[in-house]
């Protein structure tokens, strides 16, 4: 097989082909006489029409298959036998100006595997976030759990903000009524900016059964197209106000949270415990975020595009997916290529490198590694052990801990090469929660 090799770019590259007419045309005779045998054809029993039959109602479909399959075939061996690394799928097309008599004449126009040149650490300052958790943090994580204990009791006094209230309104517009502007026993918490601002700065003050008009002004980029900008002015009639109520942090309490016996010092070494290992983890998660960023920075590569658009693809196809499982029509939202370029080119980046890296420095992770990472996962669940079996049932469960026993091979490795900075990250911003 002839074959020609061109440099288009710092990654593209076009293969030229030729597959001899006559090679074609054997294994096409060769498929139609296998076709033949088995051939249903009006007017013939089943296998036993004439091959020339066969032929003019096979033959262009056959010759397809078997060309097809060759020039995949040639286009492999050709890039195997100069070890080339082809990244992503070659676009195969005609050669221009071929003849129709000579030999099948082809061009693969593709991408190759760039070469990546690991950066150096040393002297790169990765910062390190770090969080020891006190009795503040403990204390904080149990006003949260009491807040989502919370029980709301009527009261008779005028709604105030934080105080949840239920509802009547009709809200319009010039005097008619518009679509979304009547609810009845709507409730919803005061001071939380689940309505417009104007409408619960209304409701303050008011007592059950008492009745208002509110005017609001819908802003001019509202989602309600048909409100946006427009004044409106809501009946309003309060049916209930209801002030919270968190639970005592007593022995009740604690039952609630699983400790048997309702003991507040066991309780609170639960909850430290609880604490530590989720803290554990979204420190690991910042030093590995940082660590990635450090690694881009210091080994810049040029990104072969068909692998970016291979995880365009990915990335949409799991977004999809992630709006099913909440019950949302994907139609519904518009999820264009450019909402995930950036990302997808971060995630080629980062592969392309860690493997070089992996291979480099001899990182990948042992089965001691994996274990524990697995036991650790397990300490989750009500029984570790039967977690753990789980994992080790199949194979391909054992992907998740290696990836993860891999990242921290690669990020131990990296800070001990950098400078790691150590820096206090607050409790609140680390569990992202509001105040």
């Amino acid at each position: 097989m002839q074959v020609q090799l061109e440099t288009l770019g710092q990654l593209e590259r076009r293969l030229s082909f030729a597959i001899p007419r006559e090679e074609i045309a054997k294994q096409v005779d060769a498929r139609l006489k296998r076709v033949a045998k088995t051939a249903k054809i009006d007017g013939f029993r089943p296998g036993k029409a004439p091959l020339s039959i066969v032929s003019q109602q096979f033959g262009f479909r056959v010759q397809e298959e078997v060309l097809g399959e060759t020039v995949e075939r040639s286009f492999g061996e050709a890039v195997a036998k100069d070890q080339i690394q082809v990244a992503g799928y070659p676009r195969f097309e005609p050669k221009e100006g071929s003849s129709e008599e000579g030999d099948f004449e082809f061009v693969a126009t593709f991408e190759v595997y760039p070469e990546v040149k690991l950066g150096d650490f040393a002297g790169k300052e990765i910062e390190k976030p770090t969080l020891s958790v006190s009795d503040a943090e403990i204390d904080k994580t149990l006003d949260i759990l009491r807040k989502q204990r919370t029980r709301y009791e009527r009261v008779e006094r005028a709604a105030a903000n934080e105080d949840r209230v239920i509802i009547d309104f009709v809200g319009t517009i010039d005097g008619v009524a518009f679509d979304g502007g009547t609810a009845q026993n709507y409730a919803f918490l005061l001071g939380k900016g689940q309505m417009l601002p104007e409408f619960e700065a209304g409701i303050v003050g008011m007592k059950e059964d008492e009745a208002k008009d509110v005017t609001v002004n819908f802003p001019a980029d509202y989602q309600g197209k048909d409100v946006a900008g427009k004044t409106a002015v809501f009946a309003i009639t309060v049916k209930n106000v209801a002030e919270a109520k968190l639970p005592e942090v007593n022995e009740e309490f604690a039952k609630s949270l699983g400790i048997a016996d309702g003991d507040i010092a066991k309780m609170r070494e639960e909850v430290k415990s609880n604490l530590e290992r989720e803290v554990k983890f979204r420190l690991k998660a910042r030093a590995k975020e940082n660590v990635m960023s450090a690694i881009i920075e210091t080994t810049p590569v040029d990104l072969p595009k068909a692998l970016v658009q291979l995880e365009i693809g990915r990335l949409a196809e799991q977004a999809q997916a992630d709006l099913k499982q909440r019950g949302i029509d994907p139609k519904l939202v518009p999820l264009s290529p450019a909402m995930f370029e950036q990302q997808a080119q971060r995630r080629v980046h980062l592969g392309l490198v860690l493997a070089e890296l992996v291979k480099a420095n001899g990182l990948e992770p042992k089965a001691e590694q994996i274990k524990a990472i697995i036991d650790e996962l397990a300490q989750n669940y009500e029984d570790p052990t039967d977690v753990v079996a789980w994992y080790y049932e199949k194979r391909e469960r054992l992907a998740g801990p290696e990836s993860m026993a891999l990242e921290d091979n690669v990020v131990d490795f990296v800070l001990s090469k950098a400078k790691a900075v150590e820096k206090a990250v607050g409790f609140d911003e680390l569990m992202g929660q509001q105040g």
